[in-house]
């Protein structure tokens, strides 16, 4: 059977901004505790007393604060941030000549540093996005194949994270609540073992890059 504890934690964890506030201490526990309650109840399926849901909240709210603190401690120095503006965005129908078109795309780039390139091939589609001077190449070298969507005028935030942190869970998270509580839509997400890249419009990229060095 299912235990209050767990009904609560499962509550609030469908809301990072009530997780991100129980970490910082800005909710009132026995206001929360009645807010939640009926739906407290409903998954329990049981009348559940104030008092078992603040007890709830509470043990929650201490794990919350312990998970932030040790996030915090992975980034012991500020990582580097690298910002690069003038991207573009082009996503494509994965067919069966992509692949040659993709290697091509790269044997033309092959010792011409400075670009901005990635290329993400997914289950349906292949998004790459590049410097905008790339453009034209790659609307060239892909001319025949169905171009899904394109967007323009895209800026990037490049985070070096330490050695190892792909095995503390909850770094994304912690980078990407920091934009979800602000409004700042992000366009793509692209990440290496040790390299975490957000795309974002032109529009957000200096409010984004002020939020993410704030988090150091």
């Amino acid at each position: 059977m299912i235990t209050i504890p767990e009904v609560v934690a499962k509550i609030i964890k469908k809301s990072l901004y009530l997780e991100e506030a129980l970490a910082l201490g800005l909710i009132n526990l026995s206001a929360l505790a009645r807010f939640i309650k009926p739906d407290v109840e409903r998954e329990a399926m049981k009348e559940v007393k104030d008092g078992a849901v603040i007890v709830a909240l509470n043990r929650l709210s201490r794990k919350t604060v312990k998970r932030a603190r040790r996030l915090k401690s992975v980034f012991r120095n500020a990582p580097d941030l690298t910002v690069r503006s003038n991207l573009m965005e082009v996503t494509y129908a994965n067919a069966e000549r992509l692949i040659m078109r993709q290697k091509k795309l790269l044997d033309q780039l092959g010792g011409k540093p400075g670009y901005f390139l990635t290329v993400t091939q997914g289950i349906n589609e292949t998004t790459i996005i590049a410097s905008r001077e790339l453009k034209e190449k790659i609307l060239a070298i892909f001319k025949g194949e169905r171009i899904i969507a394109r967007i323009e005028n895209l800026s990037s935030i490049t985070v070096l994270l330490p050695r190892g942190t792909a095995l503390v869970p909850g770094v994304y998270s912690y980078i990407l609540k920091s934009l979800a509580w602000e409004g700042i839509n992000i366009v793509e997400v692209v990440s290496t073992l040790d390299e975490f890249t957000l795309i974002l419009e032109d529009k957000n990229i200096d409010q984004a890059f002020s939020l993410i060095k704030k988090l150091f």
